[in-house]
């Protein structure tokens, strides 16, 4: 054990994996393929660190951050938005993948984010359909717009495209529901979250896989997480208005269309989004805060297992 903390970052490309070592100065660069994620492995459980920080890259960092967990390593993984703020605000300005490792390291060292328990094997099956779920809506949202202004001889290749996606996604469908189904943890959450008025198979879904804190953070923390959370603008005498900022945005896409339900057809989430335009509010606010409310019942469901109807009557 190394009697001065190290701090590892780890900047991940397709092709290869650079790693920096505060405060040691330490740098190399290894395959991105098993070979490579293995010796990196082996060579950080010598120096045991006391973190590794590794960006989110769209899922090309979970092969990498998955091996090292599983090695016992503690793995934070980060926004890159807040690593370039951070490289900003320290004068580094030049990227490159070496400055990206370093920078990453710093990062580590200075900041120390909290690990996170990664998802398993299941949880990260069930992220990935969602997450292609998500793609075939994109594509056949787009190939039903082109078709408006495709000639006729292309329109029939767009339509048979439109039916080919069509038949995937309720086949996609089908393997989430028996995915959740096949699990007695999701089965109940899923049950949970579906007693809510508004809250469908999608919302649900979605929640499940990328928003595994729920039921785990306070109302404040899982409101940031998600993005619906307002942040003070105030500088001095000034009182600038709260905005929201960040987060999940898949995750508050699908909270967005599943609130516009909720205010028609939740007595509470209707009452409660009455009463903020009749108070004034824009309706954008309104449909925030109700985002905002949704959200928080729905984690203090998970969090003491408890239906809708008994949380509302006792809330």
């Amino acid at each position: 054990m190394n009697e001065v903390p190290l701090f590892v970052g780890i900047d991940v490309s397709k092709d290869h994996l650079d790693l920096a070592v505060r405060p040691a100065g330490e740098a190399w660069q290894v395959s991105h393929d098993p070979q490579g994620i293995n010796s990196l492995t082996e060579r950080l459980r010598e120096l045991a660190p006391r973190l590794v920080v590794v960006e989110a890259t769209g899922g090309m960092e979970m092969a990498l951050t998955g091996e090292l967990a599983a090695a016992g390593l503690p793995v934070a993984v980060v926004n890159p938005r807040h690593v370039r703020d951070f490289a900003r605000a320290a004068g580094q300005l030049a990227k490159t993948d070496s400055l990206d490792a370093h920078v990453l390291a710093h990062f580590a060292e200075a900041m120390q984010p909290k690990p996170r328990d990664l998802p398993d094997a299941s949880a990260q099956e069930l992220r990935a359909l969602v997450a292609r779920r998500r793609q075939l809506v994109e594509m056949t949202t787009a190939e039903k717009n082109r078709m408006r202004t495709a000639t006729p001889r292309v329109r029939t290749k767009v339509q048979e495209h439109v039916r080919w996606l069509e038949d995937s996604l309720k086949e996609l469908d089908k393997d989430l529901a028996d995915s959740i189904r096949s699990s007695p943890m999701w089965r109940t959450k899923e049950k949970l979250l579906r007693s809510t008025p508004g809250v469908g198979p999608i919302l649900s879904m979605t929640l499940l896989s990328d928003l595994p804190e729920l039921g785990v953070l306070n109302r404040g923390e899982i409101a940031a997480l998600v993005g619906v959370a307002p942040f003070n603008r105030d500088s001095g005498t000034l009182r600038g208005k709260r905005k929201v900022w960040g987060g999940r945005s898949q995750v508050r896409a699908v909270l967005y269309m599943a609130t516009l339900v909720a205010t028609r057809f939740n007595p509470v989430l209707r009452d409660f989004y009455q009463r903020l335009c009749a108070a004034g509010k824009p309706k954008k606010v309104a449909i925030t805060a109700c985002m905002r409310k949704l959200l928080t019942i729905l984690n203090v469901m998970v969090k003491h297992n408890r239906h809708w109807n008994h949380v509302v009557q006792n809330s």
